[in-house]
């Protein structure tokens, strides 16, 4: 509609009121289906939608009759307003007719118009119908063309995918044959075997062999689970074997000889079958693990005053004396020539830390011992100097870094006991700030006053250590072992990390043991033990100036005793949260009973299982290590609630294990009803104690036994959360596996 069809009629200019407010209104009439109709007779009458007589017409949400009619009587009085109204209704009534008069003979030729319009339609059906089959039938025909072709696609892409795999197999082939052929034409000539000729050849057909057996090794990988393969695999394997033989033999003579051409071969070599690792575990192993074993001696360290600088000083030597010719081959020298290095190698950090690291701490564990801080404080100190000597050997910031970032590294700088080192110091600090050859009258305040801050600074200290994360002492092992190749090389997957990049450079947080923090606490219950001998000593000394306040240095002491006897909870609830954690890593070995059982026909089991042991043994160690260091009644408590913790979670695992047992057992009943089976014992074997029971019985034979262990700790069960009710879970399995039973 246009716009001039939506304005209203034009009014007197003496109304009272804005026509234009009645706009609303008609938007609202519009926006609820109220449009009004144009009659035939030049009347409007109501829509077949719209109000019927004596209806309200509705007005627009946002239009307001209180508001209008309050708004126009600020003007006019409530006649007038009235007048105004009927006035204007009876303009808006002629304008509304005359409107639908307009459009009175279309509404009249409409009907006149459609007539013969249904013999139209009904004419067009016909090949209307006629079209719409044919294009049917063409979608039909289009279709199956499609098919057609996407099942001969199909067929050739399958067909591709054979012919890859036959061609992957015939290249496989053909290395393995090239690969003998080059062996056999060798072996064939006037020396008998490969090992015999000249180094420089045999380097030049190692690295060839290399070439092709990197190949060989990738085609292998691709053609994974064909049959084929399997018939080859001996044959792969004997090469694998010849050469990890011949290289380990190559390079060790060239170190021997010193033959900087026969090194540069084989580590050529290693790299082109990706075996850079091997290379440098064989020259950790075979190199740098004897001159390491004759030179860490304790000893010879301990026999002199200056035994471990000398000790230090002969490792230092071993670089530049044995790894000269591998540093000139890999690019760690600075003779080397750029053209002629083979990058990817970093025995430094990989093949001679390591082995330094190892010899330490098996052949010299006196080292980081802490007991007497004085030789510890030495020892540190010369160990430090040696490691920043060491990092200047690396000749690169990417080696330091990766030395850095070493496990061997971190290995080396957690074994210094630095926390108890610290503990000794605190309170040897205190006993000589009293001492006679230290204190002064004239500074008694002053020596308080250190006294209270090395008090204080232990505390916060101790706080600091329950930031650090656990760390697993039994998971330690920084040893690189000689790789001697997989017997499968067929599915040997390469060594994708390149050496010379290295690991992460990040740092990892620097842990604490479980350990440790046994001994932190065995130090805070010393410390407040000997608060009072302290005190004892202080006061001789502040007599001598005339001091009498006493009570004051007892309330600072008492202040100071507290903070850190406040350090105890929190550290006994790590240990006891390590302890809990680690005796449930074995009970949840009861997951793995169902499997054992479950269609192996296995004897009805008499014994408990071996986790149970296992999982008590973090116990045993902390009551028969610790027992000199700590209260009795402080390692009972942390063994009751690490054990109620564990066996909580235990408790938990086994209900859901005998829920799915029972599970299991109804499903298989249901099942033997279905196919009306004669079989009494689903899942069993030949009349005996079914599986399930098996399970329920052995696992009753698991928690009585993790009781009597529990008594042997001197704990009474009973005290331990949730085994009473483990007890009475497992004693009802069991009374129902033995109940079921002839």
């Amino acid at each position: 509609m246009e716009k001039s069809r939506m304005n209203l009629p034009k009014g007197p200019d003496t109304l009272c009121f804005d026509k234009d407010e009645f706009m609303k209104v008609r938007a609202g009439l519009r926006a609820r289906g109220w449009p009004a109709r144009r009659c035939p007779r030049g009347r409007p009458r109501a829509s077949a939608r719209g109000p019927s007589a004596g209806t309200a017409l509705p007005f627009a949400e946002d239009f307001d009759v209180d508001h209008f009619v309050s708004d126009c009587r600020k003007r006019v009085q409530l006649e007038e307003l009235r007048d105004d109204l009927e006035l204007y209704y009876k303009l808006l009534k002629t304008a509304m007719v005359e409107l639908i008069n307009k459009d009175y003979a279309d509404f009249v030729n409409l009907s006149t118009n459609l007539v013969g319009m249904d013999k139209a339609l009904n004419q067009l059906s016909v090949p209307l119908g006629q079209l719409r089959e044919e294009v049917l039938s063409l979608r039909s025909s289009v279709s199956e063309g499609i098919r057609a072709v996407d099942e001969r696609m199909s067929k050739q892409e399958d067909i591709r995918k054979k012919k890859m795999c036959v061609l992957r197999l015939i290249q496989v082939i053909r290395s393995v044959e090239k690969i003998e052929k080059i062996l056999n034409s060798e072996s064939s000539k006037e020396t008998p075997a490969l090992e015999v000729r000249s180094p420089l050849l045999t380097g030049q057909i190692l690295e060839r062999i290399a070439t092709e057996f990197n190949q060989l090794q990738f085609h292998a990988v691709q053609s994974k689970g064909l049959p084929l393969l399997d018939k080859v695999r001996p044959r792969i394997a004997g090469i694998t074997a010849m050469l990890q033989r011949s290289l380990e033999g190559l390079l060790l003579e060239g170190l021997q000889t010193s033959d900087i051409d026969i090194i540069r071969h084989c580590l050529r070599t290693y790299a082109t079958i990706d075996k850079t690792r091997d290379a440098e575990a064989l020259v950790g192993q075979v190199l740098v693990k004897p001159y390491m074993d004759q030179v860490i001696i304790e000893q010879i360290v301990e026999s002199r005053p200056d035994g471990l600088q000398t000790m230090y000083k002969k490792l230092l030597e071993f670089v530049p004396h044995h790894c000269r010719l591998l540093r000139e081959v890999t690019g760690g020298a600075i003779s080397s020539e750029k053209g002629n290095t083979v990058p990817g190698y970093d025995f430094l950090v990989n093949s001679v830390w390591p082995e330094i690291v190892r010899g330490l701490e098996e052949n010299l564990p006196s080292l980081f011992n802490p007991g007497d801080p004085d030789a510890f404080h030495k020892k540190y100190t010369i160990s430090m100097n040696f490691l920043r000597t060491f990092e200047r050997q690396c000749g690169s910031q990417a080696s330091v870094k990766r030395l850095r970032a070493h496990p061997a590294y971190h290995s080396f700088n957690n074994k210094w006991n630095l926390p108890v080192y610290f503990q000794i110091r605190t309170w040897s600090s205190l006993q000589r700030c009293w001492s006679d050859a230290m204190f002064l009258p004239s500074l008694a305040h002053r020596l308080w006053r250190l006294t209270l801050q090395i008090l204080a600074r232990y505390s916060v200290f101790v706080n600091e250590l329950l930031l650090r994360p656990i760390s697993n002492e039994s998971a330690k092992d920084i040893k690189n072992p000689v790789v001697t190749g997989s017997k499968d090389p067929s599915v040997t997957q390469g060594n994708s990390e390149d050496q010379g990049s290295g690991p992460s450079e990040s740092k990892p947080a620097a842990s604490i043991s479980s350990t440790q923090l046994v001994y932190v606490v065995a130090d805070l219950d010393r410390l407040q033990e000997q608060l009072p001998e302290l005190l004892e000593t202080i006061k001789p000394k502040l007599e001598t100036i005339g001091f009498k306040n006493f009570s004051s240095i007892s309330a600072a002491l008492a202040d100071s005793q507290l903070s850190l006897s406040a350090c105890v909870p929190p550290l006994s609830s790590r240990i006891v949260r390590d302890l809990s954690e680690s005796c449930f890593s074995y009970l949840k070995s009861a997951l793995e009973v169902p499997r054992l059982y479950r269609r192996t026909n296995k004897e009805v089991p008499t014994t408990a299982s071996s986790y149970v042991d296992s999982a008590l043994k973090p116990f045993y160690q902390l009551q028969s290590g610790h027992k000199d260091k700590l209260k009795q009644a402080l390692i009972q408590q942390w063994l009751e609630d690490a054990l109620s913790e564990s066996t909580q979670k235990y408790c938990e695992t086994v209900s859901d294990i005998l829920h799915s047992v029972r599970k299991m057992e109804e499903s298989l009943k249901r099942l033997k009803q279905a196919r009306k089976t004669t079989s009494p014992n689903p899942g069993g074997s030949g009349g005996g104690m079914s599986d399930d029971d098996k399970i329920r019985l052995q696992l009753a034979l698991d928690v009585e036994y993790l009781g009597e262990q529990i008594q042997k700790l001197g704990l009474q069960s009973k005290d331990i959360k949730s085994f009473p009710a483990l007890t009475a879970l497992v004693a009802a399995a069991k009374d129902q596996a033995t109940a079921e039973q002839p």
